[in-house]
C-alpha cells in the first residue's frame, strides 16, 4: 500500500507538503503545477488515506462531501429540478453531505472552490474535459443528462433515442406522415474556459434519422432555437407563416410546448383536430395544459437517485466507469389524435 513518503519521493516534495495538499491546507503556498503533480501521483499509486469516522466507535459512519454543478434554470425547465431533488433526497441514505452547489455562468467555479470535494454530480451539458482542468483530484464525477466524450466518468441518461422512435411510431400509426420537429439547440458549456461548443441533440438527430429511414423527412420542417416557452412560441409562428402546416408536431420539451400551444391558439389552429402535438419531459404542468399534453415521461428523480448511487460506488472503490440509460414511457393525453382525412 502506498504511503505519503512514497508520494513525496515521486513528486520530489516533502512529506509535510504532501500531507498539507491532501488536507487542503489553505495556508500552504505551492504552485498549481506542484499541487496537480501530487494529486496525479496520489491517483497513480492508488493511495487511500484513512478517512475520519464519526459516530459511535462500534458503528462508524463514513461521510463524504460532494458538490453539485447545475447548468439549467429550473424556473424555465422543472425537469432539472426533479433531477436535483432526486439527488438531494437520496444523499442522506449514503451519508453524503452536499458541501457546495454551483450554477454554471453564475457561480465562481475554480480549482480552489472544488478542492477537497470527494466527488461531483454534474447536471446538464457541461464540458467534463474542461471541468477536469480544475477538478483533477479524482475521477469521482457523475454526468447526468449528458453523454460526454470523456468516458472515464459515470453517466446517467434517459433513452431519448428510443423515446423518439416510440413517439414517431405512435404518430405514424395514427396516420400522420407530415410531421415537424421543434427543439432547442444542443450546446455544451465550459466551466473553466467559458467556451461553448455545439452538439447534436439526441431527440433531433433521432427524429431526422427515423424520418429519413421512412422516407418522410423534410428539412424545412425542422426548427431549432433556445429551449423554453418563448422559443416554442416563435418557432411555431414561423411554421404557421410558412404556409406548410404539418399534421403533427414533435416538441423537444414540455416548456417549449407551452409556447407552441399558445401560438397555435392565437393562430386559430385547433389541437388536436388540425394539428397533433407530442412533447418530452412530462412536467407537472403538462397534465393541466389546454388541451392536456401528450408527452414522454422522463424519470428525472430516478436519474438523480441513480447518480448518487453511482457516485457512492465510485467512492467505495469502483474504478470501472458505468453508463446507465433509464427507460422512458409515453403518456397519452388530449393533444394527439388520428389524422383527419
Amino acid at each position: 500500500m502506498a504511503t505519503i513518503r512514497d508520494i513525496a519521493e515521486h513528486a520530489s516534495v516533502s512529506t509535510a507538503t504532501v500531507s498539507r495538499i491532501l488536507n487542503n491546507d489553505p495556508t500552504l503556498s505551492v504552485s498549481e503545477d506542484t499541487r496537480k503533480r501530487v494529486i496525479e501521483i496520489v491517483n497513480e499509486l492508488n493511495y487511500k488515506p484513512l478517512r475520519k469516522k464519526s459516530g459511535k466507535a462500534d458503528k462508524p459512519i463514513e461521510t463524504f462531501n460532494i458538490g453539485l454543478i447545475m447548468l439549467n434554470d429550473e424556473t424555465i425547465d422543472p425537469y432539472f429540478q426533479s433531477i436535483r431533488l432526486g439527488v438531494e433526497n437520496t444523499c442522506n441514505q449514503y451519508s453524503f453531505n452536499i458541501a457546495s452547489t454551483f450554477m454554471v455562468g453564475k457561480s465562481n467555479i475554480t480549482a480552489e472552490s472544488l478542492s477537497g470535494l470527494d466527488g461531483l454530480i454534474v447536471m446538464g451539458d457541461v464540458d467534463i474535459k474542461d471541468l477536469k482542468e480544475i477538478y483533477y483530484e479524482n475521477n469521482n464525477i457523475v454526468a447526468v443528462d449528458y453523454l460526454p466524450q470523456d468516458l472515464n466518468v459515470d453517466i446517467v441518461i434517459s433513452d431519448f433515442e428510443g423515446a423518439t422512435h416510440q413517439v414517431l411510431e405512435h404518430l405514424i400509426g395514427l396516420g400522420h406522415t407530415d410531421i415537424a420537429y421543434l427543439g432547442g439547440r444542443g450546446m455544451v458549456y465550459g466551466v473553466n474556459s467559458n467556451i461553448t461548443l455545439e452538439k447534436e441533440d439526441t431527440r433531433k438527430s433521432s427524429f431526422e434519422k427515423i424520418m429519413k429511414e421512412k422516407g418522410l423527412y423534410n428539412p424545412a420542417k425542422v426548427f431549432e432555437a433556445d429551449w423554453g416557452p418563448s422559443s416554442g412560441y416563435s418557432l411555431t409562428k414561423q411554421l404557421v407563416e410558412s404556409g406548410q402546416m404539418p399534421s403533427a408536431i414533435v416538441v423537444g420539451s414540455d416548456p417549449m410546448a407551452l409556447g407552441v400551444l399558445r401560438a397555435l391558439h392565437e393562430e386559430g389552429v385547433k389541437v388536436p383536430e388540425e394539428v397533433s402535438v407530442f412533447s418530452f419531459d412530462d412536467i407537472e404542468a403538462a397534465a393541466y395544459m389546454n388541451p392536456r399534453l401528450s408527452t414522454v415521461k422522463v424519470h428525472g428523480d430516478e436519474m438523480g437517485k441513480t447518480a448518487v448511487k453511482l457516485l457512492y460506488d465510485r467512492l467505495k472503490g469502483r474504478t470501472l466507469p458505468l453508463k446507465v440509460t433509464l427507460p422512458t414511457e409515453l403518456v397519452l393525453r388530449d393533444s394527439v389524435s388520428g389524422k383527419k382525412q
